[in-house]
């Protein structure tokens, strides 16, 4: 049995969930998300908590119980409380600017650097770090890495774009007077 997948989800009070035989659908305070029912797990709604089950102990059953905990999981959790991922620009010169739903960067490069916001995402800066928030917890993760790619932390000075939480392990440069 999946350690994850037989944990029940707690539903906290202003949050919804709605169960079709092909698709799942969560609304709360911050939005509405909904998810495709995947097949050979069975998901139940009872007082006030969801569990979800497996049919069978199939291998690739097995691994679709927990993942599919973990995305109910998800969606309540964003829609109750949200998500969201803070980003830090480090180096001299780079700078960054919320224009509308755009966020506008001078990362070294000859030209100024637009990012443009997908629906659902909003984004605040102060100073050096951009927050990005949202209510799915992939689709925040995935415009933060984004934003990353755009200019990755280097290891000799650390200039480019990182994670808050990130370290960068820094290199020592040249040590060619040895010779």
């Amino acid at each position: 049995m999946s350690r994850v997948g037989k944990q029940p989800i707690a539903i906290p009070s202003g949050v919804t969930i709605t169960l079709d035989p092909d698709t799942i659908t969560v609304a709360g305070s911050k939005g509405t998300l909904s998810l495709n029912q995947l097949a050979d797990i069975a998901v139940k709604n009872e007082d006030g908590t969801v569990t979800v089950t497996r049919a069978n102990d199939e291998p690739k059953v097995r691994a679709k119980h927990g993942l599919m905990r973990s995305l109910i999981n998800n969606m309540v959790v964003g829609v109750s409380q949200g998500f969201s991922k803070q980003l830090e620009v480090n180096g001299v010169g780079f700078r960054v600017a919320l224009a509308g739903t755009d966020l506008k960067m001078n990362l070294g490069f000859s030209h100024e650097v637009i990012y443009h916001l997908p629906q659902g995402i909003t984004a605040t800066v102060e100073q050096n770090k951009i927050t990005i928030s949202g209510i799915d917890k992939q689709q925040v993760g995935q415009v933060a890495a984004e934003i990353r790619a755009l200019k990755k932390p280097e290891p000799y000075k650390g200039k480019g774009i990182k994670y808050s939480d990130e370290r960068i392990i820094r290199k020592s440069g040249k040590s060619g007077k040895d010779k």
